[in-house]
C-alpha cells in the first residue's frame, strides 16, 4: 500500500497542471456537497432538540372555505379541556398555548420587548426544556414566569434572577421561578424566550372566558403529547368530529370542519397536506439542493475521468511496461484507484478549509447557524467514507480503461486509441454542460418568479409606512398621539387595525346576504379598522366612499375589496345589505384588491368595518418632506412622553413585505452560487481537455500553419469541437430544464411565464464561456512557431 501511495504521489507531482485542475475541481465539488449535507442534516433535525418530538402534535382542523379545503391552526380554549376529558387515554398531556408574540417585560426602569407564550403547566416537561435553575413546575402559580437564559442575562446581568419581580405589559407583576437554556434555532419554539402561566393570560384578558360561543372563538394553539401505544393518524380519526358536534349546526353544514393532529416531526418540512402549501414545500428545497450537491460533485468526478482518460496515450507505455514485467490487471487497477483516492483525500482536506471559510456566508444566506461538527465521529466517518466513494467513482472508468491496454502494441508503438476512444470523454463533457445549463436556467426562473411577486400590485402605497404593535396605553391615548404627531409634522396620517398591513389572519364564514346559496361556504377576511386606516395606507376606492366621522351610521358599514364584491355577486354593491354576528351592515364602498398575504396566491375576499373590537396594530405614514430618521425621532419623542411604559418599536411595511420572499430568495441565491461553481468546475475540465488536445494536435497545427492556415482558421478548428459538444448539451438540457421549472412553478398560483429568451440566454452564456475558456488556449497554440511544433513530436 505504501508503494502504491508513493507512486501516486510522484505522478501527482510530475503532472502539476493536471493535478491542480483535478484537485481544485474535486475540492470545490466536495465543499459544495459537505455544505449542502450540513444544511440537509439541519433541515431533517428540526425540532429533534425536543426529546419527545416523535410523540408531540398540534391540533388543527380543515374546513370548506371559498370552494376549497383549508387548514387552520387556531383553536378555541375549550378544545384542550375536551381532549383531556373525553380522549384522555390517548394523551400523556394536553397543553393550551397562545401564539408566540411580543410582550413587554419591565424591571425597574428597564423595558424589554421579548417574544414568548402563555402556556399551561405541562409545557416545560412536554418540550423537554433544559432547566438551568429553578422549578419546571412553576407555571402552576399564576404569578410566576420562566425565562430563557439569554433574556435573564439581558435583564438581570450577572445577578441571580430567581425570586426577582418583573412587570408584564405594564399590567401584572410576575416572579421569576426558573431559567431554561435557550431553545436551539432549529426548533419551532426558538422564539419562545419566556413562558408565562396560562392562568395569567386569563387574568390579563378576562373576556376570553366570557365569549358567547367559545367553540367559534379560535385564538389559541393546542399541543398534545401522545401515549406511546397510539399514533397521530389513529387519534385523528377518533377526534375528527369534535367540532361538528360542538359548533352551530348551520355553520357546520357550511364549513364541514374535521379535527386532526399534525405531528411535530412534519411541521418544518411538510405542510398539513400538499393542497395547503403556499408555494414550494420545504421538502422540495431539500430534494432540490440534495440533487444539486450530487450533480456538482458529479461534475468534479467527470473532470477527473476526462483528464485521466485523455492522458491515456501518455500513460500507455507505463501500463505496457508494468504488464510486461508481470503486473496483473488487478494490480494496475489498484494503482489507478490509489491515485484517484489520494487526489480525493487531498481535495477533501482542501474542501474542509473551503467550508470553514464559506460557512458564515452560507449561514447568512440560508438563515441558519450551522457549524462543522468537529467532535462528532459520525461526521468524520461519513465524510471520509463519502470521499472514498467519490474517489472510487472518479477513478472507476480511468482504472479499467487504462488497465485494458495491450502491452505488445503499446511497446511496439503500434497502439492507437481510434476514433471511438474519445466518445466517452465527449459524452462526459456533454453531461457537464447539461447540468450547468439546467442550473443556469433554474436560477434565472427563480429570480424571475421572485421579481414577478415583487412587481405584483399591492393595492396601496408601501413607501413611508411603519407598523407598531398596539398596547393598552396607545389604545387609551390614540387620538391624543395622532393629533400630536400630525401637528408636529412627523406623520401624514395614523390608523388602527386588527391585523398588521402585511398579514390578514382573521376569517369568517358566518356572513349572509340576500341571494346567497345556503349550501355555499363563503369565507371572508374580516378586519376591524379605525376611520383613518384607509387614508393612512392609501388604499384605492373604486366605488363609493371611505369611512368618515361625519356619518355615525358607519359603525354598521362595510367596505369590500374587489374579490369580496365579486364573491357576493351584487350587480351594484353600494347600498347592499349583509348580516354578520346578528347585525345588518350596509356597503358604502369597494376598494381595489390589497395584497396583505402571500404574494403568490389569489387575494382573499376581504371586508373592513368599524363596529368595534380589539385592534392589534397601528400603522403610520411618515411625512415625506422629512427624512425617515428625522420623522422617526419625532415619533419616538411623542411616544416616550405619551406611553413611557412601552419602548418605541416599529417595522417598515415595505421591508416586512419583502420578507415574504425570503425562502425563494435564499433558493435563488444558493442556486446561483451553485450554478457558478458548476460552471467553474466545467471550465476547469474544459481548460484541461483543451490544453491536452492542443498538445496532442501540436504537430497538426504546425503543418496546417506551414500550408497557409491563418490563426483564425486554427482557432476555429480547435474551438469548434467543443462548441459542437455544448450545442448537443443545450439540445438535451433545454427540454429537461423546461420540465423541471414548469413543475416547480406549478406550486405558485401567481407565477411568471417561462419565456423563450431564458433558454437563449442560458445557451448563449454556455457558448460564450466555452469560447472564452478554449479560445485562449487555441490562440496560444495557433501562435506557436510551426517549426517547433513539427519538431515537437
Amino acid at each position: 500500500m505504501r508503494h502504491y501511495l508513493k507512486i501516486s504521489w510522484r505522478n501527482l507531482l510530475r503532472n502539476k497542471v493536471h493535478s491542480f485542475i483535478n484537485i481544485s475541481g474535486l475540492s470545490a465539488g466536495l465543499a459544495v456537497s459537505i455544505s449542502i449535507g450540513l444544511w440537509i442534516h439541519d433541515e431533517f433535525s428540526f425540532n429533534t432538540c425536543h426529546r419527545n418530538y416523535a410523540h408531540i402534535a398540534k391540533v388543527l382542523f380543515n374546513c370548506n372555505y371559498n370552494n376549497e379545503r383549508i387548514y387552520v391552526s387556531y383553536n378555541p380554549y375549550v378544545m384542550a379541556d375536551e381532549l383531556r376529558l373525553n380522549y384522555k387515554d390517548n394523551f400523556r398531556d394536553v397543553v393550551l398555548s397562545t401564539f408566540t408574540v411580543p410582550h413587554i417585560l419591565s424591571y425597574g426602569d428597564k423595558k424589554f420587548k421579548k417574544t414568548g407564550n402563555f402556556m399551561e403547566p405541562g409545557a416545560p416537561v412536554m418540550l423537554d426544556l433544559r432547566m438551568l435553575r429553578g422549578d419546571m413546575q412553576a407555571l402552576y402559580d399564576p404569578s410566576s414566569i420562566l425565562l430563557s437564559e439569554s433574556v435573564a442575562e439581558a435583564i438581570f446581568g450577572s445577578s441571580d434572577p430567581l425570586g426577582k419581580t418583573l412587570v408584564m405589559d405594564n399590567m401584572h407583576e410576575v416572579t421569576v421561578k426558573g431559567i431554561y437554556e435557550d431553545i436551539p434555532y432549529n426548533s419551532d419554539f426558538r422564539e419562545t424566550f419566556f413562558i408565562a402561566p396560562w392562568k395569567l393570560n386569563l387574568i390579563m384578558n378576562p373576556g376570553i372566558q366570557a365569549v358567547a360561543d367559545p367553540w367559534n372563538y379560535n385564538k389559541f394553539q393546542v399541543f398534545v403529547w401522545l401515549n406511546d401505544q397510539v399514533d397521530a393518524a389513529s387519534v385523528s380519526r377518533r377526534i375528527k368530529d369534535i367540532r361538528r358536534r360542538k359548533m352551530d349546526p348551520k355553520l357546520v353544514a357550511q364549513i364541514q370542519p374535521d379535527v386532526f393532529l399534525y405531528p411535530m416531526k412534519r411541521w418544518h418540512l411538510y405542510p398539513p397536506s400538499p393542497e395547503s402549501a403556499h408555494g414550494a414545500q420545504r421538502i422540495d428545497f431539500v430534494w432540490l439542493f440534495g440533487v444539486i450537491g450530487l450533480f456538482v460533485l458529479l461534475l468534479a468526478c467527470i473532470n477527473f475521468m476526462n483528464l485521466s482518460t485523455a492522458r491515456s496515450e501518455h500513460r500507455a507505455r507505463e501500463v505496457g511496461i508494468l504488464k510486461t514485467i508481470g503486473a496483473g490487471r488487478r494490480r494496475i487497477v489498484f494503482q489507478f484507484f490509489s491515485e484517484s483516492t489520494l487526489s480525493v483525500l487531498i481535495a477533501f482536506m482542501l474542501s474542509i478549509v473551503w467550508v470553514l471559510l464559506t460557512l458564515p456566508v452560507f449561514n447568512r444566506i440560508s438563515g441558519k447557524e450551522m457549524s462543522i461538527p468537529w467532535t462528532q465521529p459520525l461526521f468524520w466517518i461519513l465524510s471520509i467514507l463519502f470521499s472514498l466513494i467519490t474517489g472510487f467513482i472518479a477513478g472507476l472508468y480511468p482504472a479499467f480503461y487504462l488497465s485494458s491496454f495491450n502491452p505488445v502494441k503499446v511497446l511496439k508503438g503500434t497502439f492507437r486509441l481510434g476514433r471511438l476512444a474519445a466518445l466517452p470523454r465527449k459524452a462526459l463533457v456533454v453531461l457537464q454542460f447539461v447540468v450547468s445549463v439546467i442550473l443556469i436556467i433554474g436560477t434565472i426562473v427563480i429570480y424571475r418568479q421572485i421579481q414577478h411577486g415583487r412587481n405584483r400590485p399591492v393595492g396601496y402605497d408601501m413607501q413611508g409606512l411603519i407598523m407598531i404593535d398596539m398596547n393598552p396605553d396607545i389604545e387609551r391615548h390614540f387620538n391624543e398621539i395622532r393629533q400630536r404627531l400630525r401637528s408636529d409634522g412627523a406623520i401624514v396620517e395614523m390608523g388602527e387595525s386588527v391585523n398588521t398591513t402585511t398579514s390578514f389572519n382573521i376569517g369568517d364564514v358566518n356572513i349572509n346576504w340576500k341571494g346567497k346559496d345556503p349550501g355555499r361556504s363563503a369565507g371572508f377576511a374580516i378586519s376591524n379598522i379605525s376611520y383613518e386606516y384607509g387614508r393612512t395606507i392609501g388604499w384605492q376606492l373604486l366605488q363609493g366612499r371611505d369611512f368618515s366621522r361625519e356619518f355615525p351610521t358607519d359603525s354598521l358599514a362595510f367596505i369590500l375589496n374587489e374579490a369580496a364584491a365579486k364573491a357576493v355577486g351584487f350587480t351594484q354593491p353600494l347600498g347592499g345589505l349583509m348580516e354578520w354576528n346578528g347585525k345588518t351592515y350596509h356597503i358604502i364602498g369597494v376598494i381595489k384588491d390589497i395584497l396583505f398575504e402571500n404574494p403568490y396566491q389569489p387575494v382573499t375576499p376581504s371586508i373592513f368595518h368599524m363596529s368595534g373590537g380589539k385592534n392589534l396594530a397601528v400603522t403610520m405614514r411618515l411625512n415625506p418632506s422629512l427624512s425617515p430618521s428625522a420623522a422617526l425621532n419625532r415619533i419616538a419623542a411623542v411616544f416616550n412622553r405619551a406611553v413611557p411604559a412601552y419602548p418605541f418599536d416599529y417595522k417598515f411595511v415595505d421591508l416586512e413585505h419583502d420578507y415574504k420572499f425570503k425562502d425563494e430568495e435564499r433558493v435563488g441565491l444558493l442556486s446561483g452560487y451553485f450554478a457558478m461553481l458548476a460552471i467553474f468546475i466545467s471550465c476547469l475540465g474544459l481548460y484541461g481537455m483543451a490544453s491536452f488536445m492542443a498538445e496532442q494536435r501540436q504537430k497538426e497545427i504546425g503543418v496546417r500553419k506551414v500550408l497557409g492556415a491563418s490563426v483564425f482558421d486554427l482557432c476555429c478548428m480547435l474551438v469548434i469541437d467543443f462548441v459542437k459538444l455544448v450545442v448537443i448539451a443545450l439540445l438535451v438540457a433545454v427540454p429537461i430544464a423546461y420540465m423541471v421549472v414548469q413543475k416547480w412553478l406549478v406550486n405558485y398560483e401567481y407565477r411568471t411565464a417561462i419565456s423563450w429568451w431564458i433558454f437563449v440566454l442560458a445557451g448563449a452564456g454556455a457558448l460564450t464561456i466555452t469560447v472564452l475558456t478554449v479560445g485562449r488556449l487555441a490562440i496560444k497554440a495557433a501562435l506557436q512557431n510551426p517549426v517547433k511544433s513539427i519538431r515537437a513530436q
